[in-house]
């Protein structure tokens, strides 16, 4: 059995409740032992596991750290041991904050409800913008954006985004990496990588079949993610700001565009 976490990227987090008293809950006081006794993560994880279940034997714990692409963390239960595998992006992490983790894979693997102040103190220290600058440099140097190029057999990436960019954005804005994905998804049509700084845009529009107005709304839209940055609040991440959305409305045939994503083949 194996159970992972991974970090804020994508769309992956949502904004938490802001009135005070549910505030109050997320900041409970964190443990003392945790916080005074200077515990090993493998030491957490095992004082954690004793509180989800008091009543079964701890197995044994293996916990390390490990350079992940992303900040991902894992945990696996095999042949009666569990073994944890964290993103070296937390290792040195303030105690509370491996707490919490703890907390959120172990629940996770006995399948469990999630204590809402352990998600909001492990998302909040992700959040950070000093964590995140981090994340973004880690994605850098540890991976790399794969692609066809951007050259189609139908389309050519670079003369969509040259000509959306001259008629909406009067030719100022830079051209960032551009590429056909390997595959012809249906549900990823298209996304902007900001730590490599690349549009990805599905291969499923590479076709003469494909509405050309499809293709350039999909663009568009991606273009929009270079115009408007990811919105950092606390817990919260919004992808699409309102002036991202009011501006996207702005598409010259906006419900024909969004109409004909629906009936793709």
């Amino acid at each position: 059995m194996v159970d992972d976490i991974n970090s804020p990227g994508g769309d992956l987090w949502t904004a938490e409740s802001r009135d005070a008293e549910t505030a109050a809950n997320f900041l409970r006081p964190v443990n003392v032992a945790s916080s005074l006794f200077f515990e090993s993560a493998a030491e957490i994880f095992t004082r954690v596991h004793h509180e989800i279940r008091p009543r079964t034997p701890i197995p044994p714990i293996d916990v390390a750290y490990k350079k992940f692409v992303d900040p991902n963390s894992r945990i696996r239960l095999e042949s009666g041991r569990l073994t944890v595998t964290i993103t070296d992006l937390l290792e040195g992490a303030p105690a509370p904050v491996t707490e919490a983790l703890a907390h959120i894979l172990l629940n996770k693997l006995y399948r469990k409800p999630i204590a809402r102040q352990h998600q909001h103190r492990y998302r909040l220290y992700l959040n950070r913008r000093d964590m995140r600058r981090r994340i973004d440099l880690m994605r850098q140097s540890r991976g790399r954006k794969a692609h066809k190029g951007p050259e189609g057999s139908t389309h050519d990436l670079v003369t969509i985004f040259e000509e959306l960019n001259i008629r909406h954005f009067g030719g100022m804005m830079a051209r960032p990496e551009l590429g056909w994905s390997h595959i012809r998804s249906r549900t990823r049509l298209g996304h902007f990588d900001p730590s490599h700084n690349t549009i990805m845009i599905s291969r499923i529009f590479d076709d003469p079949r494909a509405p050309r107005l499809a293709l350039e709304y999909v663009m568009f839209h991606e273009m929009l993610h270079l115009r408007y940055p990811v919105d950092h609040s606390g817990t919260r991440r919004c992808v699409h700001t309102p002036e991202f959305k009011a501006h996207e409305k702005q598409f010259p045939e906006f419900k024909e565009a969004r109409a004909l994503l629906r009936k793709l083949w």
